[in-house]
């Protein structure tokens, strides 16, 4: 059984001043904290055994705001990333809770939404060896960790935050992993920039002929709400899609109640506080012609 990792660390230094005294991932995504994204992306995989990982000061707000996991139905464990020393680092934070488990890491600002996401994620999740990423086509790629690709579509290398990219296909912050990502992890030599780069690792499956790249198709979205104009984006995406559909997305309580993980009576529970507000009226709905 794969297990999660939700990275939710950083400064967050492309906020600023939003984030000057608060962390990137309790900023407002349309209705809901941020982090309410990333951790429902795990939820849909599967994926009840969590490890969230951030900053010392930081991590008595978010175990305020989802505890030890039970309302969801899922275990949540907590860890300390004093200093942004990269996103590989979290597989040396992560490596007792891991035990040698495969995994999935995900970034606390990235948001994927489609139909057609969650086919995916459940092949994806059944595959216990080498590692696997998402690429998804974007205008600024220089951004990102950006893949290159043969005539074939065949990996040819990755490039972290390249001035020249060599194609506009980003490297999402959704990552899948066999038992070996820890162990990969501790031969790592921090880069340039002072981190542990999460291209290196990766770079070392492909090395070893053990990495897939999937590319997201058009029936599926990826925003990364890391600046102040992707935040504003993903939270007009979210309000649309929420108003003309009806439903709620990244709803960690629904996502809990559909797979059997809370009861009716308990999603009861959790929506009485929040009636004064569309979100706890609609975990109230869901419920009206449900048995326990």
């Amino acid at each position: 059984m794969r297990k999660g990792i939700l990275l939710a660390g950083g400064s967050g230094t492309r906020l600023y001043p939003l984030t000057y005294g608060v962390n990137k991932h309790f900023l407002q995504i349309y209705d809901k904290p941020m982090i309410y994204y990333p951790l429902s992306t795990l939820m849909l995989l599967g994926i009840k055994d969590v490890l969230i990982i951030s900053t010392e000061k930081d991590l008595i707000f978010f175990k305020s705001l989802l505890g030890n996991g039970e309302n969801f139905g899922i275990h949540i464990k907590y860890e300390i990333q004093n200093k942004p020393n990269g996103i590989a680092e979290a597989f040396l934070i992560g490596k007792k809770f891991l035990n040698g488990d495969p995994s999935v890491l995900i970034l606390g600002d990235n948001i994927f939404h489609g139909n057609e996401l969650i086919n995916k994620f459940t092949s994806l999740s059944k595959f216990n060896q080498g590692a696997t990423l998402l690429a998804y086509p974007v205008r600024d790629p220089e951004r990102y960790g950006v893949v290159e690709f043969n005539k074939k579509k065949e990996i040819l290398g990755i490039q972290e935050k390249p001035k020249k990219p060599k194609s506009n296909y980003a490297i999402t912050g959704l990552y899948f992993y066999d038992g070996t990502a820890s162990e990969k992890a501790l031969s790592l030599k921090k880069s340039s920039r002072g981190e542990l780069e999460i291209t290196d690792l990766n770079n070392i499956y492909l090395k070893e002929h053990m990495l897939k790249v999937e590319i997201m198709g058009r029936g599926m979205a990826w925003l990364d709400a890391g600046t102040c104009d992707s935040l504003h984006d993903a939270s007009s995406y979210i309000r649309t899609l929420q108003k003309r559909q009806g439903v709620i997305i990244g709803c960690p309580e629904e996502i809990a109640w559909r797979k059997g993980w809370i009861k009716n009576s308990q999603l009861i529970e959790l929506s009485k506080p929040l009636q004064k507000n569309d979100y706890g009226k609609y975990l109230k709905r869901l419920t009206i012609n449900s048995k326990d």
